[in-house]
């Protein structure tokens, strides 16, 4: 029951359940592409995204300076809930304006947005 409580709890909140909305979609992302489309500071999405990574919601992987966060599919009880997600938010007017300036967002490298992060600004203008 603690486990069902933490995923529910991991995606209880709006910021969360956008992350989670665009991973159906994408493979992966990196918390530099997620922090852009959230617009939110790095602390606030490092914090959204280490809730879901607990709640076993999200796994990560480390390439050199960048981690990348994606769905855990290999936790099958988890799949039904993300169909049902899926459903629920696919063609919602949030779902569809995240995918959008995630269309910029990617076009954008790692680097640089890191690099307007830090600046204090965001980089694409969505």
């Amino acid at each position: 029951m603690d486990k069902t409580l933490a995923v529910l709890k991991a995606i209880s909140d709006k910021n969360r359940l956008r992350i989670l909305s665009v991973l159906l979609v994408h493979e992966e992302l990196c918390a530099c592409q997620i922090t852009e489309f959230l617009k939110v500071a790095g602390a606030t999405a490092s914090r959204h995204l280490s809730q879901m990574v607990n709640a076993g919601v999200l796994e990560n992987r480390k390439q050199g300076r960048w981690v990348y966060f994606r769905l855990n599919r290999d936790e099958s009880s988890l799949a039904p809930l993300f169909k049902w997600i899926n459903r629920k938010v696919e063609n919602t007017t949030q779902v569809t304006q995240d995918l959008k300036a995630l269309e910029k967002i990617l076009c954008v490298p790692c680097e640089n947005l890191s690099r307007k992060q830090r600046n204090g600004g965001h980089c694409a203008k969505v």
